[in-house]
């Protein structure tokens, strides 16, 4: 069975699309932020933009979660902002890839009225700095975030082969 990664820059809606998704479908999910290690979020939350190096445990975490759920089926968020993430996440199994994208503006406002979450907006430039759009050949669909996050999980579920 096919686990679903809702990807895209902090603040495009991953957790709320991600969740209701994976209600829709009946299987579990899991939060990307999760698989974060403390120092991460230390540096995060200081305003530091990670490295490739801080992400590959983290992305190795979240390929381990779509390995154990590679037969079930699952939803997992992850920024997934590179080809080279993606990569990983796909040796886990399965992967089908939901890109929430849009405009600065309206990501950036989200982000500007969110509580509670350790991602400041001052990071939110070097997200799309290092964001590389779904290729032709990786299996996925691109929503605009400027829809209802209702109209987003159904076009997911259109999609979803």
């Amino acid at each position: 069975m096919t686990v679903v990664v809702v990807m895209g820059v902090s603040g495009s809606g991953k957790t709320t699309v991600g969740t209701a998704l994976a209600e829709a479908l009946g299987v579990a999910y899991a939060e990307a932020d999760s698989f974060h290690p403390k120092a991460n979020i230390e540096k995060m939350t200081a305003g530091t933009p990670l490295t490739d190096e801080d992400r590959w445990p983290w992305l190795d975490a979240i390929a381990g979660w779509i390995r154990e759920h590679d037969e079930s089926g699952g939803v997992v968020t992850s920024s997934a902002l590179k080809r080279r993430y993606r990569d990983v996440l796909r040796g886990g199994g399965d992967v089908w890839f939901v890109h929430l994208h849009g405009p600065r503006e309206v990501i950036a406002q989200r982000l500007s009225g969110r509580s509670g979450h350790f991602m400041p907006p001052s990071l939110l430039d070097s997200q799309f700095a290092d964001l590389e759009p779904l290729a032709d050949d990786e299996r996925g669909v691109v929503l605009d975030v400027t829809e209802s996050p209702e109209q987003l999980v159904q076009q997911a579920l259109d999609a979803l082969p």
